[in-house]
Formats: structure tokens, sequence, C-alpha cells
């Protein structure tokens, strides 16, 4: 089972939403994960610990973990494009 990190501002509201997007999309495409959340200022310190992060803001941090930026997951624009690059990384 792969293990994401989604992190935005204050770690509730925006990550949630976006949590529940990812693991929908990976479910339908026959993807085990587990999602967690947390703040953007948090992620250094929690990275390590996950097969991917995804960010709803800008995260200029240095990481060994590979980074997916998925505003669109919010405004819907891309959204697709998004979804299909995450489970990639998953797969």
């Amino acid at each position: 089972m792969k293990r994401v990190l989604v992190a935005c501002g204050n770690g509730i509201a925006t990550s949630t939403v976006v949590a529940s997007k990812i693991r929908d999309y990976a479910e339908e495409q026959g993807v085990s994960l587990s999602t967690n959340q947390c703040k953007l200022m948090e992620v250094p310190g929690k990275a390590d610990d996950y097969d991917l992060i995804v960010t709803t803001g800008q995260f200029d941090g240095s990481i060994g973990t590979p980074i997916v930026r998925a505003l669109s997951l919010l405004t819907g624009i891309g959204q697709e494009e998004t979804l299909e690059e995450i489970v990639g990384y998953l797969k």
C-alpha cells in the first residue's frame, strides 16, 4: 500500500477535499493507498515516511520524496491530468 501526504496551509479543510479526490480516483484505477494530511510547514519532517507528497500551496523545500502540486483538484481546471500524474507516481 502506497502512502500519500497531502499538505495545505493549515492541514485541515483544503487537504481533506484533495485527499478525498485522490483516494476516489486511485480506487477507480486499482491503486491501494492511504492518505494523511498536514500543514505545508510540516512536510520536511514527515516526507521520508511517504511515497508521494501532494500540495495545494507553494512548497519550496528540498526533500527526496516526489511532490505534485494539486491546486487543480480545488479549481477543477486540469484536474484529470493531475490525478493521472499522482497515480502514475504510485503505480
